[in-house]
This record gives structure tokens, sequence and C-alpha cells, in this order.
């Protein structure tokens, strides 16, 4: 559950509905500074009728600084903690594709992937920024919002569905008016 009710870019105060509707169908505790997002394109029914496991990352301020170094590799990334019970990663392990809803669930899945070689149980942090190029190795599809230029996350779909792809498409969202940001459109990156 988020404790940051709206976030500021939204351009507009707070709404008594943002309460609600800015939660997801995968909160289940507080911690984090703002929903991830990609979730908000489900409803319980949906996701009934889905395989999926939970894991919890608490987002923090971090993934929402926009780079501005000259060396993407310079860029620090605040840490974040995370928590990936055993039946969730033994499911995970035996999924023949992961899909992530979300950049925040794929950062703990690469981060747990890259310090054990496969997705294990563990309560932990990360920091991991994920750029271009980037070895993916838990995550095989990403679901996704539109991020803000210069920001970690159009960075890591930019690694994940290579740079060139990802910008033909935000020309096409911004050609379509597509809705960026929290309350706004998504796409499936395979």
């Amino acid at each position: 559950m988020v404790i940051w009710r709206c976030r500021p870019y939204m351009g507009r105060e707070e709404r008594e509905a943002d309460k609600e509707r800015y939660q997801t169908v995968f909160a289940r505790e507080k911690g984090s500074i703002a929903a991830p997002t990609a979730g908000l394109h489900f409803t319980p029914e949906m996701l009934s009728r889905l395989p999926h496991v939970f894991l919890t990352l608490h987002v923090g301020v971090g993934t929402f600084q926009p780079v501005k170094v000259e060396r993407v590799e310079d860029h620090e990334m605040h840490a974040e903690r995370y928590a990936l019970g055993e039946a969730a990663a033994e499911r995970l392990r035996a999924a023949r594709r992961v899909v992530a809803v979300g950049t925040t669930a794929t950062r703990v899945l690469e981060s747990i992937a890259a310090r054990h070689g496969s997705i294990v149980a563990e309560n932990g942090e990360t920091a991991i920024f994920i750029y271009p190029p980037h070895a993916f190795r838990a995550v095989g599809a990403l679901l996704t919002n539109f991020h803000l230029p210069k920001s970690t996350l159009l960075m890591l779909v930019s690694a994940f569905g290579g740079k060139e792809l990802m910008m033909r498409a935000y020309a096409e969202a911004i050609w379509e008016r597509y809705r960026f940001y929290s309350y706004g459109d998504c796409m499936l990156i395979l």
C-alpha cells in the first residue's frame, strides 16, 4: 500500500478518489512511496484468472530521480527493500516465461538473479540500475507504463526492448496521445 498518496507530476491536487484508485491489486503492506503503476491495469477478477505470484518492493524516491550525470554509469540508485517468499520463488523458477508487471518487479527479480544466478527466496535491498546493454536473467516479458524522459525507468525499458524500438513506441504513444505516468496507458514488451 502506498504511503504517498498522489505523485507530484500528476499536475493537479490530490483527490479523495486517489486514496483508493492509486492502490493496486498487488498492494499488501504500507511502505512504498508510489504504487507499481503497471498494476493499476488489473482488477481482482482479471488477476484471479492469471497465474501470478507476489513480491514486495518498497519503492523509494530514488526510482524517480532523473539521471543528471554525463555518463549513465555514474548515476547512483538509492537502495530499496524487497521480499520474495519461497513459494513465489519456486513458481518463478518453474515458469516457462516470467512476465514482470512493472519496472519495480523487474528490478527485484533481476537483482536476485544477478546475485544468485537464479530466482531464490530472499529479503534484501536492491540498488540495481538497469540500462542498455543489460542481459536479463529472470524476466522474459515486461508490462509497464510509459515513463518520463531521462528517467531510470525509461532506461530499464530501453534495456529490455532495445532503445530504437522503445523510441519508436514512445513516438507512436505521443502521436496517438497515449496517457503517460501513473494513470496512463501501458505496453507489453516481449
